[in-house]
């Protein structure tokens, strides 16, 4: 793994693995204690967190230094712009509305497909793209989830177990958060 920006990715996936806690909220902690000072805040994160030097270190830079981050992200937000862009547009916000509460859940990867972003723990939990011009399907891989009017199975063999059709912002609720951290858990 020569690349540089492939190495602090994941060096920066091992931190939130280790903390349990996701890189916004640690940066968050950051910026909240007042600290301005590169070995203050190292200081802090291995005091107040039990942080490595090395994780506190580079924790330090990124918050303090966002530029280093540029390119980290950047191939995920193209694509994520590129998937809702034209007569998709409209439906960013339940793609949004999704990732943000998915971001709760814990460390996961997130990889750039073609048409849909794949969600992956040790395997693929779930993934999310616009499906047509009105809707954003949401697709779980949890098996033995009992199928409802909203949880809808798909045929054995395919990407999904299940597929959640959203076509709101509202349709994100409490219902489909939880049967994502199942199949989140159960790819664990």
């Amino acid at each position: 793994m020569n690349d540089p920006q492939q190495q602090l990715r994941t060096q920066l996936a091992n931190i939130e693995q280790r903390t349990g806690k996701p890189l916004s909220e640690l940066q968050n902690l950051i910026r909240g204690s007042g600290l301005e000072k590169h070995g203050q805040i190292v200081a802090m994160l291995k005091t107040d967190l039990g942080m490595g030097h090395g994780d506190a270190n580079t924790l330090a830079h990124v918050t303090l230094k966002p530029e280093l981050l540029s390119g980290v992200d950047d191939d995920v937000e193209a694509k994520v712009n590129e998937y809702y862009s034209g007569k998709k547009e409209h439906l960013r916000p339940i793609h949004d509305a999704v990732m943000k509460r998915l971001e709760q859940l814990g460390t996961f990867e997130i990889a750039p497909k073609k048409t849909y972003l794949s969600l992956r723990r040790s395997k693929q939990f779930a993934m999310i793209g616009p499906a047509t011009n009105t809707r954003v399907d949401l697709g779980l891989n949890w098996k033995g989830a009992p199928a409802t009017e909203r949880l809808v199975p798909e045929k054995p063999g395919g990407m999904c177990t299940h597929v959640i059709r959203l076509t709101s912002v509202d349709d994100v609720d409490d219902e489909v958060i939880h049967w994502v951290e199942q199949a989140f858990h159960s790819a664990g």
